[in-house]
């Protein structure tokens, strides 16, 4: 399963991604957004849950990474983790098909004191990849100890450890850091809303970058426009 990483790199990964309270979340919605960004050049698909990767798996030659999210995000998010936090995720997903799971890998506690590296090897036992979303530096490391396969920067500003990071730009300083510090690949994900930004990810050496919100979410992508005046 090496060759998935490999297939990832120098690529920009979207991810299409609703929540169940948002109109995109309907199956065929969210079809049609990974079928429209597929033919957009999308490199691979970040998406989250087993319907989605099911989906995405059948219909697309491109490397799937899955993760689990609750239905409803939690008040307090910044303090816990919510991320395919169990084996349990991990067997959800590895059934539906990902090639690649995506995991909270922060050092914070997980439900029934799980760790972190009981979800890798279980992972690793059924011949997918782990990638650690990670939120500092510090996280990275302990990821890439635990076993993980590759780093994504996805929880920098979104944890209590990484107040930090810039609020409205990609975590730049902490993709470099990571970079030279671990022997992993490294994804930059979070915040990413210009073409220039991905460029400068790559010249920082990103394996590759996961980009959301500037392309898949509307009321997003609406707001910046609407609201532009009130900045």
């Amino acid at each position: 399963m090496n060759n998935v990483i490999d297939k990832i790199k120098g690529t920009v990964i979207v991810s299409v991604q609703a929540m169940p309270s948002e109109p995109l979340y309907l199956e065929k919605c969210m079809v049609a957004m990974m079928k429209s960004v597929v033919t957009g050049g999308a490199g691979a698909l970040r998406v989250a849950g087993a319907r989605d990767v099911k989906n995405a798996k059948r219909l697309f030659h491109v490397p799937i990474i899955g993760l689990t999210k609750p239905n409803i995000i939690p008040k307090n998010w910044k303090e816990i983790v919510y991320i395919t936090p169990t084996v349990k995720d991990v067997i959800e997903l590895v059934d539906a098909g990902a090639d690649i799971i995506a995991t909270d890998g922060t050092q914070r506690k997980r439900p029934d004191n799980e760790k972190l590296s009981d979800l890798i090897k279980y992972i690793h036992i059924n011949k997918r990849m782990a990638m650690a979303d990670i939120s500092t530096v510090e996280e990275g490391i302990k990821a890439q100890e635990a076993g993980a396969d590759i780093l994504s920067t996805t929880l920098a500003g979104y944890t209590l450890e990484s107040s930090s990071s810039p609020a409205n730009e990609p975590d730049f300083d902490l993709l470099k850091e990571l970079v030279n510090t671990t022997n992993l690949p490294v994804v930059l994900e979070g915040r990413i809303w210009e073409p220039y930004q991905v460029d400068k990810a790559f010249e920082l050496g990103a394996h590759c970058v996961v980009i959301g919100s500037a392309i898949t979410r509307p009321q997003l992508i609406t707001k910046r426009f609407v609201f532009r005046k009130e900045k």
